[in-house]
């Protein structure tokens, strides 16, 4: 088997956006039948702020109401290690955007995208931080990254269709 891809979210915290992308991404990868193909991670720019933490309890139950699991996701900070791992290292809003260009190697700063740019039906430059706010922006939080998601998995079905047949195991 070659070499999984690997996509790592990166909000402030990781206590909100970033893990609900991870829980939301590796559930749709799960049912696309890419979960052997593509490794799932999140991280904070600030994620020392929460290390070792669960996710944020309205995130969890938020994402739960949908169908998805947290509670096994814990806050981290965003190493350099992330991006000469990752494929791609996808980012919630333009401070996370400006601050993950500043960690990244320069080699590396090609992987670093908005999750929005994957959107198919909302047309949002970001995906905004609920955690000082209400109800409605979980659920908000959710309705970007469940549509940018499904954008993102006809992205990652065409980069591994390019792969060598011997490498996808029937996938193409």
């Amino acid at each position: 088997m070659s070499t999984p891809l690997r996509i790592t979210f990166v909000c402030l915290g990781n206590i909100c956006r970033s893990p609900t992308a991870h829980g939301v991404l590796r559930r749709k990868l799960a049912e696309a039948g890419l979960a052997d193909w593509v490794r799932v991670d999140s991280a904070g720019t600030h994620g020392h702020w929460h290390a070792g933490k669960p996710p944020d309890e309205r995130a969890q139950e938020h994402a739960r109401q949908r169908g998805y699991e947290l509670s096994d996701l814990r806050a981290r900070p965003l190493t350099e290690a992330d991006f000469e791992a990752s494929t791609l290292v996808l980012v919630m809003d333009w401070d996370n955007l400006a601050l993950a260009e500043q960690m990244a190697p320069p080699a590396h700063r090609r992987k670093i995208r908005r999750l929005t740019e994957f959107c198919r039906r909302y047309d949002s430059p970001v995906v905004p931080d609920p955690y000082y706010g209400g109800e409605e922006g979980f659920e908000q939080v959710l309705d970007l990254i469940e549509d940018a998601c499904e954008g993102l998995i006809a992205h990652l079905q065409q980069r591994l269709a390019a792969r060598p047949a011997d490498s996808l195991g029937g996938l193409n």
